[in-house]
């Protein structure tokens, strides 16, 4: 399938787990790649293997917290392809502790990353996205869909990002733009193989999120956001979609 062939997508969080595997997939179906992330050679592996699957790709160093990275990135995949139909906020952090013990530094550093960063990145392509009635595709999780011990912080930066995924979607639809989330759960990526249970915490609760089909790989989840992100998901907006194996079911 060629469903990507001459469009433009921005994928950040580029050099590992679900955000590489999207480039790779995307690459595979014809997509330009404006590729970002802040770690600089896994980036460059990305772009090098998506360009052996005959994508053009531009690659920018982004903190996805700072603003003025974030307009350049954007403004960069522009200039370098023209215009820009899809974007996908993959960036992302994890982290686990007992609440009453986690640091406010650590909440905000979670917090910002994951749901401010989705934010900046949307904020500066939505204007790039009206004019080619593009879409948006960002990375949330099942922790921000059902109680998550021990990630109050990722849970309520991914549950933010569900619920902001909405605003977007319900603002612009009637300009042609199309916003929705994917919710991951029990994904073998690098963020995932931190889980680790807190000193004193009941075991238990980890059978909470046990997927009954087994842990899969990151391209699980590339295989979703390709179709949201294509013209096939063309009356898909506003919508939060499980992936999960079924531990929420």
């Amino acid at each position: 399938m060629k469903r990507f062939e001459g469009k433009t997508v921005l994928i950040t969080g580029a050099a590992s787990g679900i955000g590489r595997a999207s480039a790779l997939r995307l690459a595979e179906e014809g997509a330009q790649l404006a590729l970002c992330d802040v770690q600089r050679e896994a980036l460059d592996a990305t772009a090098k293997d998506a360009a052996v699957r005959g994508a053009a790709c531009e690659t920018a160093v982004v903190d996805v917290c700072d603003e003025a990275q974030v307009r350049a990135a954007v403004q960069g995949a522009v200039t370098r392809f023209g215009k820009l139909d899809v974007v996908c906020n993959v960036a992302g952090i994890l982290r686990f502790d007992h609440t009453h013990e986690l640091p406010l530094a650590d909440w905000n550093r979670v917090v910002a990353i994951n749901l401010t960063g989705t934010f900046l990145v949307c904020r500066e392509a939505i204007p790039h996205l009206l004019a080619t009635r593009g879409n948006i595709v960002n990375v949330a999780s099942t922790a921000g869909m059902t109680g998550h011990p021990w990630a109050a912080a990722y849970a309520a930066s991914k549950g933010g990002v569900i619920a902001f995924t909405r605003a977007v979607a319900v603002e612009y639809a009637q300009q042609g733009l199309r916003a929705n989330s994917v919710c991951p759960g029990s994904i073998e990526t690098p963020i995932t193989k931190q889980f680790h249970i807190p000193e004193g915490a009941n075991p238990k609760l980890v059978r909470r999120m046990m997927p009954l089909t087994g842990f899969a790989e990151p391209e699980k989840v590339a295989n979703l956001i390709a179709f949201l992100g294509s013209d096939e998901g063309s009356h898909i907006t506003g919508e939060e979609l499980r992936i999960d194996g079924g531990a929420l079911s």
